[in-house]
């Protein structure tokens, strides 16, 4: 039965944004997701769109008012490799879009969801099954704004009783969209690539070892965290949120399972410093035990789902 709910989405546009909202209006109504994104949508919505610049917050009050909102996905942000380009306007987009969705869930008693990432860890954190509560050193802009977010939904939970809820997300792979300037994108260039039939140029090296998620198991865990009762969340930083690990030379063998005259090679650029600083692979038990977390795909699964779709998608648009 769906849920009399009106929800808004902030930069409903973006790679997971995307499919996000397509996946809370099947679950909904069309009617009931609001999105926004600083851009009009490349196709029409089938569901209100509003342009909302999240540091906008009077704007952003005007939308929970007009719709009557009582949930936000707040996911306008900028990424890793964007933004080491622009540190300060990094910080500011991320830090006080943060703060205007907090204070309007304050304000109008709204449950909040705010993502983290894997970025937060680095320095001292054990690169291998990463714990939950894991020393926190970010090696970027993207990465302190997200462990002051963490501490920021967590204080909002704590002191005004905000029902804010976060997941840590590693790389997400997906076909519906393009990525949107992380360091982990290669995992989604990769397979246009092969499906176009062309060479893949990696701008990281063959053995960087990064925690993955396909999209479809990223929107699952999303929504399965929003509709767990409130009592069983023991955490309200960030759960660790884990799927499979793997390189660029394990990701192009398994595409050439499928495509064996797939080439690539490597190039690596300023995001490879980025990628040494994260965890090989996250522990996730807390939100196993708590909340009922399992992956459903693994690589072999993932790059057979990846290339049928992608395919699929470049037939149509030369036909």
């Amino acid at each position: 039965m769906k849920k009399n709910e009106t929800i808004l989405i902030t930069g409903a546009n973006g790679q997971i944004g995307t499919v996000l909202t397509q996946a809370l209006r099947d679950a909904y109504s069309a009617e009931q997701v609001v999105a926004t994104d600083i851009r009009r949508p490349q196709a029409q919505s089938d569901g209100p769109f509003e342009m909302l610049d999240v540091l906008d917050a009077e704007a952003l009050n005007g939308l929970v008012k007009k719709y009557k909102v009582r949930q936000i996905y707040h996911l306008a942000a900028i990424l890793s490799a964007k933004g080491e380009q622009n540190p300060q306007w990094a910080w500011d987009i991320n830090m006080s879009g943060l703060f205007n969705v907090l204070n309007a869930a304050k304000e109008y008693g709204l449950k909040v969801f705010c993502p983290s990432s894997i970025a937060v860890f680095g320095g001292a954190t054990p690169k291998v099954d990463t714990p939950q509560d894991a020393v926190l050193q970010p090696a970027t802009v993207y990465g302190i704004s997200k462990v002051a977010g963490e501490q920021w939904s967590e204080y909002y939970h704590r002191r005004y009783g905000v029902d804010v809820r976060s997941l840590r997300y590693p790389g997400i792979v997906g076909y519906q969209s393009l990525p949107g300037g992380g360091t982990t994108d290669y995992a989604v260039d990769i397979y246009h690539y092969a499906v176009k039939g062309e060479p893949y140029e990696c701008f990281l090296a063959e053995n960087s070892r990064l925690p993955m998620m396909y999209m479809d198991d990223a929107i699952r865990a999303t929504l399965e965290l929003m509709e767990a009762p409130a009592a069983q969340l023991k955490i309200r930083t960030s759960y660790n949120l884990a799927a499979m690990s793997f390189t660029p030379a394990e990701i192009a063998a398994e595409i050439r399972r499928q495509r064996p005259g797939f080439a690539i090679r490597y190039a690596p650029d300023f995001r490879q410093k980025i990628a040494e600083s994260w965890p090989e692979s996250i522990d996730d038990t807390p939100a196993r035990q708590d909340w009922g977390w399992q992956h459903a795909y693994d690589l072999p699964k993932m790059t057979i789902d990846m290339l049928r779709h992608l395919e699929t998608y470049y037939h149509e648009l030369t036909s």
